[in-house]
Parts: C-alpha cells; sequence; structure tokens
C-alpha cells in the first residue's frame, strides 16, 4: 500500500481497463489508458490504480490539503453504493499527490463543483506516485468505514472516474454519457465477489478537550449577550455505533464547533433571506437523509435546515449544545434519519429540544423514491413555545433523463389556524441538446417551518428554464448554450410580488476557459415594506422595473494563475448599479497557494444618501506542510458593516486517522445571520486550542 503497484498481490488481478470518454467526446476511447485493481481481506477493500499519462511534464497536482475541491488538479474518483439503493453513493477520491477527498451523494444530486457533499468524513488511508508514465495510487478502505457488515452474496453498486485536468477529459467506467456523470447512482455498475468477510461493528469514540478565550465589546449586550473577556474551558465528546449493517448511530455531548469553517460574507442586494450551507460535521454527517427540497435546482429552499439548530438565525452567535443523537441508514428496505438534539438557553435565546425523523423508499431501482418527514420544536420560554411541520414528497425517474417531483407540506404554529400549507410539483429533463426544467408552487402566508429555510411565504411561484446546447467543431469551442428562464411570483391573492425573465449565453472552451454573459436580465419587484439596502439607506415601498446585463469570463483551469472577471451593470430600483468582481487563485506550488475576490458595487440610487460603494471580498491563503499538517486563512472585508474587516487563522494537524489538533484564532463573527435584513454586527475575538482523539476496538 505504498502507491505502486509493483506487490504481486496486484499483478493477480484482473484489471479494470474498459472506461469510455464523457467529455469531451462523448462515448469515445479515452486518450489515455486507466487500469483499476480491486482486492479485498477480511476487513477492508483495496483498489490499485495506474493512470497512464503521455504529457512530458507529467499529471497536474497542485493540492495537499484534505477535502478541498481537487478540480484544478488530475484525480481519480471511486463511487461506492453500498447499500444498492441506486440513489445514494460515498465518494473517496484522490489525486497524484496523495490528497483525500470524501464525500456522499444523495439522492442522484450534483455537488457544487466537483460530486457530493464533502461534509462526510471518513477513515480511509491512500497513497500515490508520480511516475514516468503517469501516476499510480493504492486505496484501502475498511468495511467499517462503510458500516458495512454483511458477508454473503455482496452486490455494490460501484463507479470509477478520472478526470485529466490539461485535457479537460472525464473518463467513466459506468454512467459515462453526458447527461448522466458519476453522481447517476442508478447507472453506476456492479461490483460482486466479496465473501466471508468480518469488518464488526462500527464503533467509535472521540472525546475533544478545548481551551482558549473569547473577547465580546461592549455592544454584544444589544444581543443579550456579556461583553467583556471569558476562559474557554471545555470537553465533550461524540460516539459514533454501527447498529447493524448500513446503520448508524451518531450521538454528541457537549458539542463543540471550534474548527467548522467560516461563512464566507455576501451582499444582499435582495429584500430576501441569504442562504449559507452546513459547515458543522454532527450536523454534516449523512446529512443527506434528511433532504427535504422545496423546489428545483438552485432554489434552496429546504422544509428542515440544520442551521437553525445551535445558531442564532437572526445575530448568528452560537447556541450551546448539550446533547443530540442522529441514527441514520437503511432498516428493511426504507432509508431512516431520526435525529434529537437539546440546545440550553444562551443571550436572547431560550433553551429548546428538535426532533426529527424522515423515511424513505426507494422505487423501482432507478432513482426514484417516496418519502415522509415530521420535525417538532419545542421551547420552554419562549413564544411561540412551539413549532410543527410534516410533509410527503416523492422523486420518479422516468426514462432515465426525465424526473418528475412533488411534495406537500404543512406547519403548526400557535396562533395561526389557515395559511400553513405548501403545495409543489416539478419536472426536470436533460439530454444532450436540451435541459429542460419547470416547477409551481403554492406557499401559504402563514407556512413556517421555523426548523427549515425559506426565502418567501405567501407566493404562487412559477419557474420554466430551458437550455439549449451545441457542440460546434470551431475555435476551440467544447460546448455552446442558450437559456432562458421566467420566474413568475404573484402572491396568493393574484398581486405580482416579484417577475423575472433573462437570456444568457455560454461557451465553455477545449482549453477549460469559458464565458457566461446575461444578455438580458429583467425584473419586476414590489416592496410593500422599505427596503434597507445599506446602513441607514431604505429603498421606499413601491414597484419597481429594471434590466441588467452581465459579461463573464474565466482563464483556463489548468494553469497555475486562474482568473474570473465578473460585470454586471444596468439599472435597479429607478437608479443603477454596477457590480465588478474579479476571483483569482494562484498556486505557486503543491504547499502553498491563494485565493482572492474582491467585489465592487456601486450604487446611484434616486433617494436620500443612495449613492455610496460597498467593497467586499475575501483572500484565502493555504500553506500545507504535508497532507497531514496545515495551515489557513481567511481575510475577509465587507465595508457594509460598522466593523467592516474579519479573520479567521487554523493550524490543522492530523496526526493520526479521525484525530487532530487544531489552533484556531477568530476576529469578527464566526457565522452569518439568516435574517433578510442583518442585525448589528459586532466584533469578537476567539482564541481556542482543540484536541480530538478517535479510539475504536
Amino acid at each position: 500500500m505504498d502507491g505502486t503497484l509493483d506487490d504481486p498481490l496486484w499483478q493477480e488481478a484482473t484489471p479494470i481497463t474498459n472506461f469510455l470518454q464523457r467529455e469531451p467526446y462523448e462515448g469515445q476511447t479515452p486518450t489515455e489508458q486507466t487500469e483499476v485493481r480491486i482486492l479485498y481481506t477480511e476487513h477492508e477493500v483495496y483498489f490499485g490504480v495506474a493512470c497512464h499519462d503521455s504529457a512530458v511534464g507529467g499529471p497536474i497536482a497542485t493540492q495537499l490539503r484534505r477535502d478541498v475541491t481537487q478540480e484544478l488538479d488530475d484525480y481519480f474518483e471511486i463511487v461506492i453504493d453500498s447499500r444498492r439503493d441506486r440513489r445514494n453513493a460515498y465518494v473517496f477520491q484522490i489525486n497524484p499527490l496523495g490528497t483525500q477527498r470524501d464525500a456522499l451523494i444523495t439522492d442522484e444530486q450534483a455537488g457544487d463543483t466537483q460530486d457530493g457533499d464533502p461534509g462526510w468524513d471518513g477513515v480511509w488511508t491512500s497513497e500515490a506516485r508520480i511516475t514516468r508514465n503517469g501516476w499510480t495510487a493504492t486505496i484501502a478502505i475498511p468495511f467499517s468505514t462503510l458500516n458495512f457488515m454483511q458477508s454473503r452474496d455482496v452486490v455494490w453498486g460501484v463507479n470509477f472516474k478520472r478526470f485529466i485536468r490539461r485535457k479537460n477529459e472525464e473518463d467513466l467506467w459506468s454512467g459515462w454519457r453526458r447527461t448522466f456523470g458519476a453522481n447517476k447512482i442508478s447507472q453506476a455498475g456492479e461490483l460482486h465477489g466479496i465473501n466471508d468477510i468480518g469488518s464488526g461493528r462500527l464503533f467509535i469514540v472521540k472525546p475533544y478537550l478545548l481551551g482558549g478565550f473569547s473577547h465580546l465589546p461592549a455592544n454584544a449586550t444589544a444581543s443579550g449577550l456579556t461583553p467583556g473577556t471569558t476562559g474557554l474551558y471545555t470537553g465533550g465528546v461524540d460516539v459514533k455505533i454501527g447498529l447493524r449493517s448500513n446503520l448508524v448511530a451518531n450521538l454528541t455531548a457537549n458539542t463543540d464547533f471550534a474548527n467548522s469553517d467560516v461563512d464566507v460574507q455576501q451582499f444582499n442586494l435582495t429584500p430576501y433571506k441569504l442562504f449559507f450551507p452546513e459547515k458543522r460535521q454532527f450536523f454534516l454527517e449523512n446529512a443527506g437523509v434528511f433532504d427535504f427540497p422545496l423546489g428545483l435546482g438552485s432554489n434552496a429552499d429546504q422544509l428542515f435546515f440544520s442551521r437553525q439548530i445551535g445558531i442564532d438565525p437572526i445575530t448568528g452567535q452560537q447556541v450551546p449544545i448539550n446533547v443530540g443523537a442522529k441514527v441514520t441508514g437503511s432498516l428493511d428496505g426504507f432509508e431512516l434519519g431520526v435525529l434529537d438534539v437539546d440546545t440550553r438557553s444562551s443571550g436572547p435565546n431560550a433553551g429548546g429540544n428538535y426532533a426529527v425523523l424522515r423515511l424513505k423508499r426507494s422505487l423501482w431501482g432507478s432513482g426514484s423514491y417516496v418519502g415522509v418527514m415530521g420535525i417538532d420544536k419545542r421551547s420552554g420560554d419562549a413564544i411561540p413555545s412551539f413549532n410543527q411541520t410534516s410533509g410527503v414528497d416523492g422523486r420518479f425517474v422516468l426514462f432515465k433523463n426525465l424526473v418528475l417531483n412533488g411534495y406537500a407540506a404543512q406547519t403548526r404554529t400557535p396562533g395561526y389556524q389557515s395559511g400553513q400549507t405548501n403545495l409543489g410539483a416539478g419536472l426536470n429533463f436533460r439530454s444532450n441538446w436540451l435541459d429542460f426544467e419547470a416547477e409551481h408552487r403554492k406557499i401559504g402566508p402563514n407556512f413556517n417551518p421555523q426548523v427549515g429555510f425559506l426565502e418567501r411565504t405567501d407566493c404562487v411561484c412559477d419557474f420554466v428554464d430551458a437550455t439549449f446546447k451545441a457542440r460546434p467543431e470551431f475555435a476551440g469551442v467544447r460546448e455552446m448554450q442558450f437559456e432562458g428562464f421566467i420566474f413568475h411570483a404573484p402572491d396568493t391573492h393574484g398581486v405580482v410580488q416579484t417577475q423575472e425573465w433573462q437570456t444568457t449565453f455560454r461557451a465553455d472552451f477545449h482549453n477549460g476557459s469559458y464565458t457566461d454573459d446575461d444578455i438580458v436580465d429583467v425584473f419586476a419587484q414590489r416592496l410593500t415594506l422599505p427596503f434597507n439596502i445599506y446602513k441607514n439607506v431604505n429603498i421606499p415601498v413601491g414597484v419597481y422595473n429594471w434590466s441588467r446585463h452581465q459579461f463573464t469570463y474565466g482563464t483556463p483551469q489548468d494553469r497555475r494563475l486562474n482568473v474570473r472577471f465578473f460585470e454586471r451593470f444596468g439599472s435597479y430600483y429607478n437608479g443603477r448599479l454596477n457590480e465588478f468582481r474579479v476571483r483569482a487563485s494562484y498556486r505557486a506550488n503543491e504547499h502553498l497557494s491563494f485565493s482572492i475576490g474582491p467585489q465592487w458595487n456601486r450604487f446611484r440610487l434616486p433617494i436620500a444618501d443612495g449613492n455610496f460603494s460597498v467593497v467586499f471580498g475575501a483572500l484565502e491563503t493555504d500553506y500545507a506542510f504535508s497532507r497531514f499538517l496545515s495551515l489557513s486563512t481567511i481575510l475577509q472585508v465587507d465595508t457594509a458593516n460598522a466593523q467592516a474587516a474579519s479573520a479567521n487563522i487554523r493550524l490543522r494537524w492530523n496526526y493520526r486517522p479521525d484525530s487532530d489538533l487544531y489552533v484556531i484564532y477568530t476576529a469578527g463573527q464566526k457565522f452569518a445571520s439568516l435574517a433578510a435584513v442583518s442585525p448589528a454586527q459586532f466584533y469578537e475575538n476567539r482564541f481556542a486550542i482543540k484536541f480530538t482523539y478517535s479510539w475504536r476496538p
């Protein structure tokens, strides 16, 4: 397991070689040969990978830090559907330096940039070697990491993917059609022949100790918190137990999230809430079981949103968690998720209890399912004292490329008798020449999922989007796209609140560069309350119409310096708005990388104090001493806040598998507010040293 395939055992295994291109030329023979060999013992499954490469300079490999995106490198990916439900899978990814990224694919959903949600962390080992003929890798995955204990008649869904960065070439063993990809679990191949394993039950005890200090300024009293310096001396424990094959229990006590990533600041140009993803490990692990989307595509509405637990949705301050328990996995043909978390009072937040139940049933072996969900929130001394949410949903895959979705949900909150329902249905079709989406939703004015995320209520929302694709053979163009959509959102009385239609042109080039241009983007927005856009600047109640345009260009992504230019301009609330953004990353070598993303918004609005500019963005630096020791910093600026600058510095030493030492300093606020209008910010200084140790029998 040294990253080479020199051991004679590897040579005894029959190699898998029948890969086909997904990109750029669907179904054609790859330009470089790939070989995969599989072995197993009583406790682990092993993969030996040989990625042949004719390039003189060898493969592109610049990333040593675990779990960050490897889209700028060459990489190899293993996808394992150990439950064989044809919807969900584990992802194990490795680059030519041996750097690991692992993730979970849920209901065949595509990731933002790469396959799966990287919030899940598994215990596995990998090594890689760059050779004269390309690169090789060896990977060992314990059956306990997959929580797999069945030992007879084992059938896994499995797929393999190789990405060659300099050619932007994607080769797959199965599911290689352009409309599928590695996330299309129903199109994965099968692995047979694993028998007589003795992995034993998954059992991990992971205690932590934390010490440090926190300093809050005088204005923290406005948020119900005590100013001054406070020592941090605490500890807790997380436990993971395999109840049976493919069924896991996670327990936590006095949970700490000091090592979670900070939120990247955004500037809100709409009167609605901004969505910030979950970043805390306890909630991220197997989080896909609890997914209940209330819309298609990029719509972030969710019936259950774990960030409503343990984080004040208004101020962004952490709310201490006493204990939590979660059971996720498969049971008698059902996919099951049960969660219960108890929080204690902190500042303006009363103590509460959150209980969640999610059940799904796979249908027809095609990635389809029907499911139900129930959520109960209780709070002893808050008003309202409880909030309940229930729903039923389904996903039906027809003809592989056509997917129908539907849901019905209802909330129950004291003081409301009607208008607490949310009904929706959608259709999604994908082919090589056309992508089409359509949905219809009706959201009642009193629909109130307090443990979910909802951008707007009182809406009859209709959305239609069509993207036409072509692959001309000229000027290095790989694909051209022409997209148009319309979003029409009156309230339940038929009065239009929001309307938008847009036409877009895109082009992807073989060298990895691209352009993404909005020809025209036309809005209509009704404000029933003044919109606080900036500090003391408020846009008055009324109906507004405007149109905007956008130009975007990104340089080839196989280079050390990668730059994206973005300019959006046009009218805005009877005035003008220019948005200019540059996002650049530079990889000096495999140890050091930088990324910067400044944005300048220039407003010219016909209201009092309406001429102003907002500058915001982040500078991120990563230095990896090795695959197991890294230093990362993120410095952020947002001139819309009274405290314009914030910082997070984190040193992580992974001294043994699943065990870490962190040194963390945060200046500013770690988590962002989910309120439509952000409250006053205060500047917190927090220093912590956190030690975790993972023990298993």
